[in-house]
């Protein structure tokens, strides 16, 4: 089961992290940004990522699709929360 606050974290914590990534100008702080969220994934309720990536293992981890899987997660996430 994926609770409200489990979306609400995930939502908060992603929105913010692709804020950040979005304005980067810095390459290193851009791989700060992949290395955690990468990391946050592993963490993340099972069912909520897999609903978020669906079923990409890859997903928020893979340097070329970074960006688009992140952008597409706060996309799910946003729309969780509006309903």
């Amino acid at each position: 089961m994926i609770s409200k606050d489990s979306v609400e974290t995930a939502y908060a914590f992603l929105h913010q992290k692709l804020r950040v990534y979005e304005h980067s100008t810095l390459d290193w702080q851009k791989d700060d940004i992949e290395m955690i969220i990468g990391d946050y994934a592993d963490q993340i309720n099972p069912e909520l990522l897999l609903q978020l990536s669906n079923g990409n293992p890859d997903f928020l981890k893979d340097h070329a699709t970074f960006k688009r899987d992140l952008i597409h997660a706060v996309s799910i996430l946003e729309q969780n929360l509006s309903q």
